[in-house]
């Protein structure tokens, strides 16, 4: 592995011209985001029914439409204007991001006056799930011996859902915004998991889903793998990733 000063103030790269001549190293790490690349959030009418009986509001999700409306109602509320700029920036932080999803569900009437159980039902372990493939290519990887990474644009510790599931141990590093004040595509997201990972960036491949978020990786020298923007249920793919690197 090369080391140098770019693992240790991950800002700039700059790599020398013997390695612009010579052959792409074998990738030796691989950088995941989190949310629809390898974990999801349950579904909908999981979610409000939990919400629902943290508030004691169950009973008005008795409607067979009413999960419907609701969705309908957070997708016209999301497109106004003062909750447009309440997400710019929102996974920079706790605060920031609670009160960007405060702002946005106060306009849901079955949400007003029920979004502290909201967020924590948002942010609850067992909120966010991992898609079915995601264990056996973590797995796989580390089987293989390459070291793996989460980077993500996330306002809460992720690793909590990492934990609940088993799946810590298959992941050696995670760089999240809201630890490190900023959000994808700061270039110094990706440098930091590959100084955390002791890898060179151009011996490591960033997944996401995000082609300009996550895609931002390959400015600072990483290859990327960007996913479909679908909302799976089954397997999400992730074995495509095998092939590229093993």
């Amino acid at each position: 592995m090369t080391h140098n000063t770019l693992f240790e103030t991950p800002s700039t790269y700059c790599p020398t011209d013997a390695a612009m001549a010579a052959p792409p190293p074998q990738v030796e790490a691989v950088l995941f985001d989190f949310s629809n690349t390898i974990f999801r959030m349950i579904d909908l009418e999981t979610w409000l029914r939990r919400v629902g009986t943290a508030s004691g509001r169950l009973a008005l999700l008795n409607d067979p439409d009413a999960a419907a409306a609701i969705a309908g109602q957070l997708r016209t509320a999301f497109r106004l204007p003062y909750v447009v700029a309440l997400q710019e920036g929102r996974d920079l932080s706790p605060e920031r991001h609670r009160q960007a999803m405060h702002g946005w569900w106060e306009e849901v009437d079955f949400l007003r006056g029920a979004e502290e159980a909201a967020y924590r039902e948002l942010t609850a372990p067992d909120a966010w799930t991992p898609y079915p493939d995601t264990e056996p290519v973590l797995r796989a990887l580390r089987d293989h011996g390459l070291r793996t990474a989460v980077v993500s644009d996330f306002a809460w510790d992720l690793r909590t859902h990492l934990a609940h599931h088993g799946l810590d141990h298959l992941i050696d590093s995670c760089v999240i915004s809201c630890e490190q004040g900023r959000e994808k595509p700061d270039p110094q997201l990706f440098l930091k998991a590959c100084a955390d990972l002791g890898t060179d960036p151009r011996a490591t491949l960033m997944v996401g889903d995000n082609p300009v978020r996550d895609g931002g990786a390959a400015a600072c020298g990483l290859r990327t793998y960007i996913l479909p923007a679908e909302h799976r249920t089954g397997d999400r793919g992730l074995a495509d990733v095998l092939r590229l690197v093993t």
